[in-house]
Protein backbone atom coordinates (compact mmCIF):
# COMPACT_ATOMS: atom_id res chain seq x y z
CA UNK A 1 0.00 0.00 0.00
CA UNK A 2 1.22 3.50 -0.90
CA UNK A 3 2.23 5.69 2.09
CA UNK A 4 2.77 9.64 1.88
CA UNK A 5 6.33 9.49 1.27
CA UNK A 6 6.75 12.21 -1.50
CA UNK A 7 7.93 16.17 0.14
CA UNK A 8 7.65 18.90 -2.17
CA UNK A 9 8.87 21.95 -0.37
CA UNK A 10 9.18 25.96 -1.61
CA UNK A 11 10.67 28.13 -0.37
CA UNK A 12 12.41 31.98 -1.09
CA UNK A 13 14.23 33.98 1.13
CA UNK A 14 15.40 32.87 4.04
CA UNK A 15 14.77 29.16 2.56
CA UNK A 16 18.42 27.83 2.92
CA UNK A 17 18.48 28.07 6.92
CA UNK A 18 15.14 26.71 7.27
CA UNK A 19 15.88 23.55 5.04
CA UNK A 20 19.27 23.23 6.94
CA UNK A 21 17.42 23.20 9.76
CA UNK A 22 14.26 21.14 8.74
CA UNK A 23 16.60 18.34 7.43
CA UNK A 24 19.24 18.08 10.20
CA UNK A 25 16.13 17.41 12.56
CA UNK A 26 15.00 14.68 10.22
CA UNK A 27 15.62 10.85 11.50
CA UNK A 28 18.13 8.94 9.67
CA UNK A 29 16.23 6.01 9.13
CA UNK A 30 13.52 8.31 7.26
CA UNK A 31 13.96 8.03 3.59
CA UNK A 32 11.16 10.12 1.60
CA UNK A 33 11.54 11.00 -1.78
CA UNK A 34 12.03 14.87 -1.65
CA UNK A 35 12.08 17.83 -4.34
CA UNK A 36 13.04 21.44 -3.91
CA UNK A 37 12.11 24.69 -5.16
CA UNK A 38 13.78 27.85 -3.19
CA UNK A 39 13.50 30.53 -5.83
CA UNK A 40 17.04 31.59 -7.17
CA UNK A 41 19.14 33.99 -9.21
CA UNK A 42 18.74 32.77 -13.12
CA UNK A 43 22.37 33.48 -13.23
CA UNK A 44 23.37 32.29 -9.90
CA UNK A 45 26.03 29.20 -10.20
CA UNK A 46 23.75 27.34 -7.63
CA UNK A 47 25.18 25.07 -4.53
CA UNK A 48 22.48 24.69 -2.75
CA UNK A 49 22.73 20.01 -3.36
CA UNK A 50 26.31 20.61 -1.83
CA UNK A 51 25.18 22.90 1.05
CA UNK A 52 22.08 19.98 2.31
CA UNK A 53 24.15 17.45 1.49
CA UNK A 54 26.23 18.44 4.28
CA UNK A 55 23.36 17.93 6.84
CA UNK A 56 23.62 14.78 6.61
CA UNK A 57 20.09 13.24 6.07
CA UNK A 58 19.64 12.43 2.54
CA UNK A 59 21.66 13.22 -0.82
CA UNK A 60 20.99 15.71 -2.88
CA UNK A 61 21.56 16.51 -5.86
CA UNK A 62 20.13 18.71 -9.35
CA UNK A 63 17.86 16.24 -11.97
CA UNK A 64 18.54 16.11 -15.51
CA UNK A 65 15.70 16.45 -18.12
CA UNK A 66 13.74 13.38 -18.44
CA UNK A 67 15.88 11.68 -15.31
CA UNK A 68 14.70 9.00 -13.23
CA UNK A 69 12.86 9.99 -9.57
CA UNK A 70 15.57 8.49 -7.18
CA UNK A 71 13.46 7.23 -4.32
CA UNK A 72 15.13 8.46 -1.18
CA UNK A 73 17.31 11.18 -2.73
CA UNK A 74 16.52 15.48 -2.57
CA UNK A 75 15.70 16.70 -6.17
CA UNK A 76 16.62 20.67 -6.09
CA UNK A 77 15.64 23.12 -9.24
CA UNK A 78 18.33 24.35 -11.21
CA UNK A 79 18.87 27.80 -11.41
CA UNK A 80 16.57 29.40 -14.49
CA UNK A 81 14.57 26.41 -14.39
CA UNK A 82 10.73 24.79 -13.24
CA UNK A 83 11.47 21.58 -11.71
CA UNK A 84 8.66 19.16 -12.34
CA UNK A 85 7.39 15.71 -11.52
CA UNK A 86 5.92 12.35 -13.17
CA UNK A 87 5.14 9.35 -11.88
CA UNK A 88 8.33 8.03 -12.81
CA UNK A 89 10.85 10.64 -13.81
CA UNK A 90 11.87 14.13 -13.18
CA UNK A 91 11.27 17.24 -16.01
CA UNK A 92 13.63 20.40 -16.59
CA UNK A 93 11.74 23.23 -18.04
CA UNK A 94 12.40 26.87 -18.93
CA UNK A 95 8.89 27.81 -19.54
CA UNK A 96 7.42 30.94 -19.04
CA UNK A 97 7.69 32.61 -15.48
CA UNK A 98 5.36 31.72 -12.66
CA UNK A 99 4.91 34.65 -9.69
CA UNK A 100 7.55 36.46 -11.54
CA UNK A 101 10.00 33.42 -11.03
CA UNK A 102 11.62 30.32 -12.63
CA UNK A 103 12.15 28.17 -10.76
CA UNK A 104 8.74 28.32 -8.86
CA UNK A 105 6.91 26.81 -6.36
CA UNK A 106 3.43 26.61 -7.57
CA UNK A 107 3.89 24.29 -11.44
CA UNK A 108 6.18 21.84 -8.79
CA UNK A 109 3.58 21.64 -6.09
CA UNK A 110 0.90 21.34 -9.23
CA UNK A 111 3.07 18.72 -11.26
CA UNK A 112 3.15 16.55 -7.69
CA UNK A 113 -0.03 16.88 -6.93
CA UNK A 114 -0.82 15.27 -10.41
CA UNK A 115 1.47 12.43 -10.29
CA UNK A 116 1.42 11.21 -6.72
CA UNK A 117 -2.13 12.45 -5.53
CA UNK A 118 -2.42 11.89 -1.41
CA UNK A 119 1.43 10.57 -1.22
CA UNK A 120 2.31 13.97 -1.79
CA UNK A 121 3.19 16.40 1.84
CA UNK A 122 3.78 19.79 0.59
CA UNK A 123 5.60 22.10 2.38
CA UNK A 124 5.90 25.96 2.63
CA UNK A 125 9.17 27.36 4.07
CA UNK A 126 10.25 31.15 4.71
CA UNK A 127 9.73 33.57 1.71
CA UNK A 128 8.19 36.24 0.87
CA UNK A 129 4.50 37.58 -1.28
CA UNK A 130 2.71 34.03 -2.10
CA UNK A 131 4.29 31.84 -5.00
CA UNK A 132 3.30 28.23 -3.29
CA UNK A 133 -0.41 28.97 -1.84
CA UNK A 134 -2.20 28.08 -5.06
CA UNK A 135 0.01 24.85 -5.37
CA UNK A 136 -0.46 23.79 -1.81
CA UNK A 137 -4.27 24.24 -2.65
CA UNK A 138 -3.46 21.72 -5.58
CA UNK A 139 -1.95 19.08 -3.74
CA UNK A 140 -4.84 19.13 -1.40
CA UNK A 141 -7.25 19.22 -3.79
CA UNK A 142 -5.70 16.23 -5.40
CA UNK A 143 -5.46 14.09 -1.76
CA UNK A 144 -2.23 15.42 -0.20
CA UNK A 145 -1.22 17.58 3.15
CA UNK A 146 -0.74 21.22 3.41
CA UNK A 147 1.89 22.22 5.99
CA UNK A 148 3.45 25.76 6.84
CA UNK A 149 6.14 26.88 8.58
CA UNK A 150 5.20 28.64 11.49
CA UNK A 151 5.42 32.52 10.01
CA UNK A 152 6.37 33.84 13.65
CA UNK A 153 9.35 31.88 13.71
CA UNK A 154 10.19 32.33 9.64
CA UNK A 155 12.96 34.80 8.58
CA UNK A 156 10.19 35.78 5.78
CA UNK A 157 7.00 35.29 6.64
CA UNK A 158 5.20 36.14 3.82
CA UNK A 159 4.84 32.82 1.71
CA UNK A 160 4.10 30.82 4.82
CA UNK A 161 1.43 33.13 6.09
CA UNK A 162 -0.46 33.39 2.53
CA UNK A 163 -0.89 29.84 2.63
CA UNK A 164 -2.14 29.63 6.02
CA UNK A 165 -4.68 33.08 5.06
CA UNK A 166 -6.00 31.22 2.09
CA UNK A 167 -6.90 27.82 3.72
CA UNK A 168 -4.85 25.45 1.96
CA UNK A 169 -3.13 24.09 4.99
CA UNK A 170 -3.89 21.33 7.45
CA UNK A 171 -1.06 21.56 9.80
CA UNK A 172 1.04 25.26 11.26
CA UNK A 173 4.56 24.09 13.06
CA UNK A 174 7.63 25.61 13.72
CA UNK A 175 10.61 23.61 12.05
CA UNK A 176 12.05 22.07 14.96
CA UNK A 177 8.50 20.41 15.35
CA UNK A 178 8.11 19.02 11.60
CA UNK A 179 10.21 16.14 11.40
CA UNK A 180 7.96 14.14 14.03
CA UNK A 181 5.12 15.08 12.17
CA UNK A 182 6.66 14.15 8.71
CA UNK A 183 7.83 11.20 9.56
CA UNK A 184 4.64 9.89 11.45
CA UNK A 185 2.64 11.06 8.36
CA UNK A 186 4.91 8.98 6.16
CA UNK A 187 3.94 5.89 8.17
CA UNK A 188 0.45 6.15 7.52
CA UNK A 189 -1.11 4.70 4.28
CA UNK A 190 -1.91 7.30 1.73
CA UNK A 191 -6.16 7.11 1.36
CA UNK A 192 -7.17 6.82 -1.93
CA UNK A 193 -6.40 9.54 -4.71
CA UNK A 194 -9.38 11.42 -5.58
CA UNK A 195 -9.47 11.88 -9.28
CA UNK A 196 -7.01 14.86 -10.53
CA UNK A 197 -9.10 18.10 -11.34
CA UNK A 198 -9.26 18.90 -14.84
CA UNK A 199 -8.18 22.12 -14.38
CA UNK A 200 -4.88 21.24 -12.23
CA UNK A 201 -4.15 18.82 -14.65
CA UNK A 202 -4.39 21.27 -17.52
CA UNK A 203 -2.13 23.93 -15.62
CA UNK A 204 0.50 21.31 -14.82
CA UNK A 205 0.14 20.56 -18.40
CA UNK A 206 0.95 24.30 -19.31
CA UNK A 207 3.83 24.49 -17.35
CA UNK A 208 5.25 21.12 -18.95
CA UNK A 209 4.78 22.60 -22.46
CA UNK A 210 7.84 25.62 -22.04
CA UNK A 211 7.27 27.63 -25.13
CA UNK A 212 4.53 26.01 -26.88
CA UNK A 213 1.82 26.66 -24.96
CA UNK A 214 -1.11 27.34 -26.74
CA UNK A 215 -4.10 29.45 -25.97
CA UNK A 216 -6.78 26.76 -25.59
CA UNK A 217 -5.01 25.46 -22.05
CA UNK A 218 -5.44 28.85 -20.86
CA UNK A 219 -8.81 29.54 -21.91
CA UNK A 220 -10.21 25.78 -20.95
CA UNK A 221 -8.94 26.97 -17.03
CA UNK A 222 -9.30 30.92 -16.92
CA UNK A 223 -11.98 33.91 -18.07
CA UNK A 224 -10.57 36.30 -20.33
CA UNK A 225 -10.11 39.99 -19.07
CA UNK A 226 -9.28 43.29 -20.29
CA UNK A 227 -6.05 43.29 -18.50
CA UNK A 228 -2.74 42.97 -20.14
CA UNK A 229 0.30 41.08 -18.99
CA UNK A 230 3.15 42.82 -17.00
CA UNK A 231 5.70 40.82 -18.79
CA UNK A 232 4.67 40.67 -22.48
CA UNK A 233 1.68 42.46 -23.07
CA UNK A 234 -0.57 39.88 -23.85
CA UNK A 235 -4.13 39.68 -22.59
CA UNK A 236 -4.69 38.25 -19.65
CA UNK A 237 -6.98 35.99 -18.27
CA UNK A 238 -8.17 35.25 -14.74
CA UNK A 239 -9.13 31.76 -12.51
CA UNK A 240 -10.92 31.33 -9.51
CA UNK A 241 -9.08 29.22 -7.26
CA UNK A 242 -10.76 28.89 -4.50
CA UNK A 243 -10.80 32.10 -2.39
CA UNK A 244 -8.14 33.66 -4.67
CA UNK A 245 -7.63 34.98 -8.24
CA UNK A 246 -5.17 34.12 -10.07
CA UNK A 247 -4.23 35.22 -13.70
CA UNK A 248 -2.25 33.52 -16.54
CA UNK A 249 -1.81 34.88 -19.87
CA UNK A 250 -2.08 33.13 -23.11
CA UNK A 251 2.11 32.42 -23.46
CA UNK A 252 2.02 30.78 -19.96
CA UNK A 253 3.14 33.80 -17.51
CA UNK A 254 1.26 33.26 -14.49
CA UNK A 255 0.42 35.29 -11.44
CA UNK A 256 -0.77 34.93 -7.74
CA UNK A 257 -2.49 38.07 -6.39
CA UNK A 258 0.46 39.31 -4.81
CA UNK A 259 2.82 38.95 -7.36
CA UNK A 260 0.47 40.08 -10.02
CA UNK A 261 0.46 43.08 -7.84
CA UNK A 262 4.16 43.64 -7.50
CA UNK A 263 4.80 43.35 -10.70
CA UNK A 264 2.16 45.96 -12.05
CA UNK A 265 4.01 48.07 -9.44
CA UNK A 266 7.31 47.20 -11.00
CA UNK A 267 6.08 48.23 -14.52
CA UNK A 268 4.66 51.84 -13.28
CA UNK A 269 7.23 52.93 -11.85
CA UNK A 270 9.51 51.39 -14.64
CA UNK A 271 6.99 54.02 -17.04
CA UNK A 272 7.58 56.84 -14.35
CA UNK A 273 11.54 56.74 -14.85
CA UNK A 274 10.91 56.35 -18.23
CA UNK A 275 8.53 59.58 -18.47
CA UNK A 276 10.83 61.45 -16.01
CA UNK A 277 13.49 61.17 -18.58
CA UNK A 278 11.90 61.90 -21.32
CA UNK A 279 11.06 65.35 -19.85
CA UNK A 280 14.48 66.08 -18.69
CA UNK A 281 15.41 65.17 -22.22
CA UNK A 282 12.56 67.81 -23.15
CA UNK A 283 14.34 70.86 -20.89
CA UNK A 284 17.85 70.15 -22.39
CA UNK A 285 16.27 70.16 -26.33
CA UNK A 286 14.59 73.75 -25.27
CA UNK A 287 17.40 74.97 -23.74
CA UNK A 288 19.24 74.44 -26.27
CA UNK A 289 16.68 75.78 -28.91
CA UNK A 290 16.45 79.15 -26.50
CA UNK A 291 20.23 79.47 -26.77
CA UNK A 292 20.14 79.23 -30.68
CA UNK A 293 17.01 81.42 -30.79
CA UNK A 294 18.64 83.97 -28.83
CA UNK A 295 22.20 84.04 -30.13
CA UNK A 296 20.45 84.44 -33.30
CA UNK A 297 18.46 87.66 -32.05
CA UNK A 298 15.08 85.70 -32.18
CA UNK A 299 13.96 87.14 -29.02
CA UNK A 300 10.20 86.25 -28.99
CA UNK A 301 10.90 82.52 -30.50
CA UNK A 302 13.61 82.32 -27.16
CA UNK A 303 10.93 83.26 -24.94
CA UNK A 304 8.61 80.49 -26.20
CA UNK A 305 11.26 77.65 -26.04
CA UNK A 306 11.89 78.72 -22.50
CA UNK A 307 8.24 78.32 -21.58
CA UNK A 308 8.00 75.38 -22.89
CA UNK A 309 11.53 74.84 -21.01
CA UNK A 310 10.04 75.56 -17.57
CA UNK A 311 6.91 73.84 -18.45
CA UNK A 312 8.99 70.31 -19.09
CA UNK A 313 11.41 70.94 -15.73
CA UNK A 314 7.82 71.14 -13.47
CA UNK A 315 6.92 67.93 -14.92
CA UNK A 316 10.15 66.54 -14.33
CA UNK A 317 9.95 67.96 -10.75
CA UNK A 318 6.46 66.49 -10.51
CA UNK A 319 7.58 62.83 -11.97
CA UNK A 320 10.83 62.82 -9.55
CA UNK A 321 8.38 63.70 -6.25
CA UNK A 322 6.59 60.58 -7.08
CA UNK A 323 9.38 58.23 -7.12
CA UNK A 324 10.76 59.23 -4.42
CA UNK A 325 7.77 58.66 -2.31
CA UNK A 326 8.36 55.30 -0.22
CA UNK A 327 4.99 53.64 -1.52
CA UNK A 328 6.20 54.03 -5.24
CA UNK A 329 9.86 52.10 -4.48
CA UNK A 330 8.31 49.47 -1.39
CA UNK A 331 8.88 46.10 -2.39
CA UNK A 332 6.44 42.89 -1.90
CA UNK A 333 9.15 41.74 0.82
CA UNK A 334 8.62 44.96 2.78
CA UNK A 335 4.78 44.75 2.24
CA UNK A 336 4.29 40.67 3.14
CA UNK A 337 7.42 41.02 5.73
Amino acid sequence: MDKRDILAIGASAGGLPALQRLFGGMPKGFTPTVFVVVHISPTAHSVLPLLLDRVGWLPAFHPADEEPIRPGHIHVASPDHHLLVHRDRVLIRRGPRENRTRPAVDPLFRSAGVAFGSRVIGIVLSGALDDGASGLRAIRRCGGIGIAQDPAEAEWPGMPRSAIERGEVDHVLTLDAMPALLTRLSAEPAPPSPPTPQDIATEARIAEQEFTTVSDDTQAVAKPTTLSCPECGGGLSEIHDGAALRFRCQVGHAYSPDSMEEAQAEAMEKALWVALRTHEDRVELFRRLANHATERGRNQLATGWNRQMQEARKNSELLRSVLTKPDVKRTGEQKKG
